[in-house]
């Protein structure tokens, strides 16, 4: 009885595993297709040496198209953007390092790197600041030296130092995606101009501190303009992401509490195409004459991209912007 039983549950066992040898059979040769992975783009590296060295995220270019999203491929260079900051900070630094009553017998380094306005950018970015910090040479057991890149060198790269800390990304989507990194290996963030609320959340983001107030008083304040102005029936719309998102959620709290009616509310990526940009338009056109008013909780590249379509379309002068997005542009 005992033989027939096993021979029972062998048989059970064959089934169950018949069909899992087949779908490795048939789908193997496709396994290791679908797991490669494009290759990093070489991006180009500003550092100035010292005691202390501190990482920056700065978008020096602009954030890749829909099109070439999965390629990580950057825009144009952004001159008043990103080659102002990157300025900015070399000339602070300068300052310190100058002045001896700062930081005596101290001096502060950087290391400068691209965002483009991309969450898989700045992480590629940021893992970069983590492992040249962590590690710049193999010792073998044989004695032999060998690069991070795999050569075999008899003089080795000096061991860069560790980042102190990070400044930015200027995106609030992106400034969470790269805390979410560096927090991992304890390395504070200090961002210049992500307003998420969601980032006020200590719990969360541990290693996180900006200079700029949340979109909580952002929201306020337009709220006030508009009800200066008695303007009691308004349109919506903001940018994809964590900033346009919780910052316009706030607004509609606001607004409901106020009687103030949306509307239509809608989002858009920042880079979004032309096309979608002239959809957006011709809906918000649809509740004209009476919502003229568009509160917009967008970046500067989405401001842009609406008043591109608005040439396209020929429609200036039709709609009444409200919104911050100068730092953005």
């Amino acid at each position: 009885m005992w033989h027939n039983m096993a021979r029972v549950k062998m048989g059970l066992l064959a089934l169950l595993c018949l069909p899992l040898f087949f779908l490795v059979l048939c789908h193997g040769s496709s396994i290791y297709e679908r797991s490669a992975v494009p290759r990093a783009v070489s991006r180009s590296v500003a550092r100035m040496d010292g005691d202390v060295i501190i990482g920056a995220l700065f978008s020096v270019h602009h954030q890749p198209s829909a099109e070439r999203v999965a390629d990580r491929k950057c825009g144009d260079v952004r001159e008043q953007y990103g080659i102002q900051r990157v300025e900015a900070m070399f000339h602070t630094l300068d300052r310190i390092n100058s002045d001896p009553n700062l930081l005596p017998n101290i001096s502060l380094g950087c290391e400068i790197r691209d965002s483009c306005w991309h969450s898989s950018v700045a992480l590629e970015q940021s893992i970069e600041f983590i492992r040249d910090s962590l590690i710049s040479i193999r010792d073998d057991k044989d004695g032999s030296k060998w690069c991070i890149d795999g050569t075999p060198s008899n003089q080795p790269p000096p061991t860069k130092k560790p980042i102190a800390g990070v400044i930015g990304p200027g995106s609030s989507s992106v400034a969470i995606q790269v805390q979410n990194l560096l927090q991992l290996f304890n390395i504070p963030q200090i961002a210049y101009s992500a307003t998420s609320i969601d980032l006020s959340d200590k719990t969360l983001f541990k290693y996180f501190l900006r200079v700029v107030p949340s979109d909580v008083l952002q929201a306020r304040a337009m709220l006030d303009i508009v009800k200066r102005y008695n303007w009691t029936y308004v349109s919506a719309v903001h940018t994809e992401g964590n900033y346009g998102e919780s910052g316009m959620e706030a607004f509609k709290e606001l607004a409901s509490m106020e009687g103030l009616c949306i509307a239509h509310s809608d989002k858009i990526y920042s880079n979004a195409g032309e096309k979608h940009f002239d959809r957006l338009l011709r809906k918000l056109r649809e509740r004209l004459p009476k919502a003229r008013v568009v509160v917009c909780f967008c970046e500067g590249m989405t401001v842009r991209g609406l008043l591109m379509a608005m040439r396209r379309l020929g429609v200036f002068g039709e709609f009444l912007l409200i919104g911050r997005a100068t730092e953005k542009n």
